[in-house]
């Protein structure tokens, strides 16, 4: 077996900054009023049973606020909605001063003009060393056709472009 130094926080980060991921603000309706926050690490886990998963940092204040509420909506970020990404990455302001919401079915704030939006109950955590790894069971979504994603891409915002330059550049 072939030795390898370790990777370092720093290697991952720029190596893996490279597969560019889309952003959510993840919501709940909690005894003290809306909360949420910003993650980047939400993905699509199963169809049947439809299941999505995120990771909260384990630093994070917010996460156990939603996880006590048991039921979250993920909001999927349009471009337009840079300004929340940040304004929900934050800890100890209010997160929601200025950001128009309403319920989801399940009573959790839905940002007004997310790209999509995804109803859950947590189904499962699992430890993901600094991060904690949730499961959550989908209960209901829907999303808008006319807006384009919010993306993170090598440690800056970066948007779609469907521009024909482009598109031929990749053909």
């Amino acid at each position: 077996m072939t030795s390898h130094p370790p990777v370092t926080p720093q290697q991952l980060r720029n190596v893996l900054g490279h597969f560019a991921t889309g952003l959510t603000i993840i919501t709940a309706a909690t005894p003290q009023g809306p909360a949420g926050f910003t993650c980047q690490s939400f993905a699509s886990l199963s169809l049947e049973p439809a299941l999505v998963t995120f990771s909260p940092a384990r630093t994070s204040s917010t996460w156990p606020l939603l996880r006590a509420a048991g039921s979250f909506t993920i909001n999927i970020l349009p471009a337009e909605h840079e300004h929340l990404s940040g304004q929900f990455a934050r800890s100890g302001a209010d997160k929601f001063a200025g950001v128009g919401h309403s319920p989801s079915p399940l009573g959790n704030p839905v940002l007004d003009q997310a790209l999509a939006w995804v109803d859950c109950e947590l189904h499962e955590e699992f430890d993901g060393g600094d991060h904690t790894i949730v499961v959550a069971a989908v209960r209901a979504l829907a999303a808008r056709a006319e807006a384009e994603p919010l993306l993170f891409y090598k440690g800056s915002y970066a948007r779609v472009s469907n521009s024909p330059a482009l598109l031929g550049a990749l053909a």
